[in-house]
């Protein structure tokens, strides 16, 4: 870890990378491919109209930033001037993100304390002026580490370990920096009750837990990563160790140009010698209105800048790009998480860790233009106005503040307004985080589809039917369109066809939140067809980058010659992360169907999204990522060598494993793709995914008795998994066993109901063990479930036309 050279001195709290990966081969025939690519209406036509002097125009870029440049100048210069602003930031988190370790900064007990997890002993104490812990290393020896910063302050510290080739390492062992009366003053591990040990991809040892790629561009200033492929070495800088000014502001060097200026001379408005201001509240204020309670902004907010910056670090997101100097928007740097399952809930309320932005955007609050910095003080972070005072800023008091609205006692904790409309989730064991959708709690939605409510979330001794009961009675009429998507995102996690209807009107509905829509996009993946065309077409020309992104990850399903004349428009999209995404589908295209324009476009992007990927070539998903693309482009040598280095990264990473498998068999070495995958299941013993690799490829080698051991497995280790039990059940079958095949694809469908897999095995199986009534009785299922199925509807149909056999 640096500083740079440059002689000053400015960056923002924890990433967690989002990066698409995928098999190498093609995924199986999807049904109704051949009737969505006429339903597309594939033309070519416009790529004659592709113009792009690709090279001049980085050049010409590259130079005005060159001419243009600006240094980092540290929060101590800003200070100069900026006194109160200096002086709120100080003691900030912001400011104790992160600092060296010494006596002033490490709040941990280091004085020969002991803390035991999943069977270890670390030890903590002191030589000197080091603080040292005695604990188990990568490989699960004992020995000595030196602690060398701490990283955050409250409500619990953690502390980071160096290695001699530049890597900082997350210790899984924090400090509870909570008063002792509120159970802190306590040695901790973040993942407790989990048992990490150190072949656990979680051991703070590995490199979901490493500070250059995970943490370090939030928790620093100007931080340039610097990972050295060729040596696999890291040689990370910043400007400042903590996030400063310029975290926020971008570098100042410009600005103190700016200033130094004489007054007269100096410009009243303009940049002020920044990339852009944060200025979207300046002259504006909240017009009250006395007829609904709430206030409005006195001019639509037009600009998104100050969401953005916050948001390169209070989202969940992957990084593409580094230097984020806030000239470009958050998706030029930043590919965010959507309202994905296990990350979400259907209702959009937050689930794993995802940090703030995700749940704000879909909040009338952002609709309505209210900036994070009109409820937090920027530079303290703290709100602007203590409990319910923040809130009443816009919403008045006799309309809210009163019984007939929050129906509790005005002194209880249930009258405050975030604990119902923002509540917490705890993280890291000791960490609440409240839900920024500042959404009207719904235990109705909660009976209906199992999400979360505020109410009994606060009412443990209450069941969902009793809160539900009580809020329909107090609040007849509770809808909220604007946030009601619960349905439709319930509907596609549970495979209900009927989700394909929603889902496309969901993604037309401009009036709900982007991330909402671009959420449904994804969604819609699982339902393709010529049904759900247009709902695609239309998302692929959005206007929000966000849906357009996820519209194109859903085109990763189709042929690439389906997919290219429908998207090819977004390889020149005004925003990276979609121009990548583009590039990432697209890579496999046949040049012979584009004029030289259209090839020069493709080239360009994919040598694009390439950096995008090595930007993060310390992480596996990333090297894999790269092996995808070179045999998309059919550089098998290349592939294998990419997904080589990601399991030298990580031995464990299994779709891995299955690519490198892929890729043998793609070019007619089965034997080697068969040993590939014995080899990964003696390292990796219980993977379910690695099982079920392995019995396919048994299959293909005619090694049928075996197949079903490993087949059977998979099903063993991921009973929950609808896809590995219906290719076991098919294999049963195949072997003669129809009777056990029928026992797990029922059981299978009383898990799953909606697995139209399942549902067509059991039709098919009876069909032809003579069970025409069992038959019958499940093809009507799989056609009340699936109306508009035709081969689901042509199945009932020739078994009721069937003669009866005689008995």
């Amino acid at each position: 870890m640096q500083f740079k050279s440059s002689g000053f001195s400015g960056w923002a709290v924890q990433s967690r990378i989002i990066l698409v990966t995928k098999r190498v081969v093609a995924p199986p025939a999807r049904r109704n491919i051949i009737h969505l690519r006429s339903a597309l209406n594939p033309r070519l036509d416009f790529m004659t109209s592709i113009h792009v002097p690709t090279l001049l125009v980085c050049c010409l870029v590259t130079a005005w930033r060159v001419a243009w440049a600006t240094e980092f100048v540290g929060s101590e210069t800003c200070g100069g001037c900026h006194h109160a602003e200096f002086k709120a930031w100080q003691g900030s988190h912001h400011e104790l993100a992160m600092q060296h370790a010494n006596t002033n900064t490490v709040l941990g007990d280091f004085d020969d304390a002991r803390f035991s997890y999943a069977g270890v002993t670390s030890r903590f104490y002191r030589e000197g002026d080091l603080f040292m812990v005695y604990t188990d290393g990568p490989d699960g020896e004992m020995r000595s580490f030196t602690i060398t910063h701490t990283f955050g302050v409250y409500p619990l510290q953690q502390y980071l370990i160096g290695f001699p080739d530049g890597r900082y390492q997350a210790l899984g062992i924090a400090w509870d920096s909570r008063p002792e009366a509120a159970g802190g003053q306590r040695w901790m591990h973040v993942y407790e009750g989990q048992e990490i040990t150190h072949e656990s991809r979680l051991h703070w040892s590995r490199p979901s837990q490493n500070w250059n790629f995970m943490c370090a561009d939030c928790h620093s200033t100007n931080l340039e990563k610097n990972y050295i492929e060729n040596s696999d070495q890291f040689s990370s800088s910043y400007s400042e160790i903590s996030v400063g000014c310029e975290a926020c502001h971008g570098p100042g060097s410009r600005h103190i140009e700016w200033a130094a200026l004489a007054a007269p001379g100096r410009p009243a408005d303009g940049d002020k010698g920044f990339s852009h201001l944060l200025n979207e509240r300046q002259g504006v204020y909240w017009v009250p209105n006395p007829e609904t309670g709430n206030a409005s902004r006195s001019e639509p907010n037009a600009e998104r800048r100050e969401i953005e910056v916050c948001a390169s670090c209070h989202s969940r997101r992957g990084i593409i790009k580094e230097g984020a100097a806030r000239e470009a928007s958050f998706l030029d740097h930043y590919v965010p998480a959507l309202l994905t399952e296990g990350l979400y809930h259907a209702s959009g309320q937050i689930q794993d860790e995802v940090y703030v932005w995700g749940s704000f955007i879909q909040s009338k609050m952002f609709a309505a233009g209210v900036t994070c910095s009109d409820c937090h003080e920027p530079h303290s972070q703290a709100l602007l106005s203590p409990d319910d005072g923040v809130c009443l800023q816009c919403h008045q008091p006799d309309r809210y503040q009163v019984a007939d609205h929050h129906r509790h006692s005005p002194e209880s904790s249930g009258a405050r307004c975030a604990n119902c409309h923002m509540p917490e989730s705890i993280y890291m064991v000791v960490d609440p985080r409240r839900d920024h959708s500042m959404r009207v709690p719904r235990p109705d939605e909660s009976l209906k589809f199992g999400t979360p409510n505020a109410c009994n979330q606060c009412h443990t001794d209450q069941n969902t039917t009793w809160a539900a009961q009580h809020f329909t009675a107090w609040y007849p009429s509770p809808g909220d369109p604007y946030q009601s998507w619960t349905e439709a995102l319930t509907m596609a996690r549970e495979n209900d066809p009927r989700a394909a209807g929603a889902l496309s009107e969901l993604v037309r509905d401009t009036a709900v939140p982007d991330i909402a829509r671009a959420t449904a996009i994804l969604e819609l993946g699982r339902f393709l067809s010529p049904q759900t065309a247009p709902a695609l077409q239309v998302a692929l020309r959005d206007e929000a980058a966000l849906v357009r992104m996820a519209a194109m990850r859903v085109l990763d399903q189709l042929p690439v010659e389906t997919a290219l004349p429908v998207s090819a428009h977004l390889l020149q999209d005004d925003v990276l992360a979609v121009r990548a995404e583009a590039a990432r589908v697209l890579a496999s295209a046949s040049r012979t169907q584009m004029n030289d324009a259209g090839k020069q476009l493709l080239d360009t992007s994919i040598i694009e999204y390439t950096a995008t990927q090595r930007l993060n070539a310390d992480r596996a998903e990333s090297l894999m990522n790269l092996g995808n693309l070179s045999a998309a482009l059919n550089k098998a040598t290349e592939a294998e060598q990419f997904y080589r280095r990601a399991l030298k990264r990580e031995p464990d990473f299994i779709p891995a494993w299955i690519n490198i498998a892929d890729l043998y068999r793609a070019q007619g070495m089965s034997s080697l793709a068969l040993d590939t995958l014995q080899t990964a299941n003696k390292q990796i013993p219980d993977s379910a995914e690695l099982e079920h690799a392995l019995g396919l490829a048994l299959v293909r080698s005619g090694r049928a008795d075996e197949s079903l051991v490993a087949l059977s497995r998979a099903v063993e280790l991921e009973p929950d998994n609808a896809r590995f039990a219906y290719v076991y059940a098919v294999a049963l079958n195949s072997m003669g066993q129809s009777e056990a095949a029928l026992n797990t694809l029922e059981t299978t469908h009383a898990r799953h109901p909606n697995n139209r897999d399942t549902l067509f095995a059991l039709a098919t199986i009876n069909r032809d063990l003579k069970r025409r009534d069992d038959a019958i009785k499940w093809a009507q299922e799989l056609t009340r479930r699936y109306p508009g199925d035709p081969s689901a509807r042509n199945l009932l149909e020739s078994l009721l036309s069937a003669v009866a056999p005689e008995k």
